[in-house]
């Protein structure tokens, strides 16, 4: 199992790096994306921070760590600038907090995101068909969530991905180690959204490509 989504103490998270990892492991991760969320104030931090954890643990652990961040709250004309920033210092992967129905972030932030070339969207809550066709053209990985209240959008992503042949990812957004998936708690997520046993399988294959993306068998040892 793999998620791309999840966050420590190093933003709003309830556990270390170390105790959520541990928490993964415990669940079969097969890898999780540590994405805390970040804006200008402290992206270097978060970073440099999880990328010393990632150096000293990585070697004793079973489940791969990707050393990402979320970009949120970000003005959307700041937001490529943040991404390229992740991106110089290291994130493997970049998610950007998308306009969920669940907080007031500014509109115009998927736009930002999509042309910015994040990697995933997460929660991009009432997303409009424009931007829909922008994901599909530029294959950014809009997210359907377990965390509430963001996945109350679940369903909408989901069918209009259907219509724009948008690729999907299904992540946890844990911020505590009960949020964690289960294989099961993972499916009833999936097929509660509305997806089908095959679109479920089609989402687990391009979270496998998305993986061997942005970890390299190079970035492997």
């Amino acid at each position: 199992m793999i998620d791309f989504n999840t966050h420590t103490f190093l933003s709003n998270g309830e556990c270390s790096p170390g105790e959520l990892v541990r928490r993964a492991e415990e669940k079969d991760y097969r890898a999780i994306g540590i994405t805390d969320h970040v804006d200008a104030s402290n992206v270097e931090l978060v970073l440099s921070a999880l990328l010393r954890f990632c150096r000293e643990t990585q070697p004793f652990l079973k489940v791969r760590i990707i050393p990402g961040v979320e970009v949120t709250h970000v003005p959307p004309g700041q937001i490529a600038a943040i991404v390229r920033r992740a991106r110089q210092l290291g994130a493997r992967l970049v998610v950007l907090h998308g306009e969920t129905i669940a907080e007031p972030v500014a509109i115009g932030t998927n736009r930002a995101g999509l042309e910015a070339h994040v990697d995933i969207l997460a929660h991009p809550g009432l997303i409009s068909e424009e931007d829909m066709q922008l994901a599909a053209d530029s294959g950014v990985s809009l997210e359907i969530t377990s965390h509430t209240p963001h996945s109350m959008a679940n369903g909408r992503i989901v069918s209009m991905a259907r219509v724009f042949n948008v690729p999907l990812v299904l992540n946890s957004d844990a911020h505590t180690p009960e949020e964690l998936l289960t294989p099961e708690w993972r499916e009833k997520v999936a097929f509660g959204a509305g997806l089908k046993p095959e679109e479920l399988e089609k989402i687990n294959n391009n979270m496998m490509v998305l993986f061997e993306k942005i970890v390299p068998s190079t970035f492997l040892t």
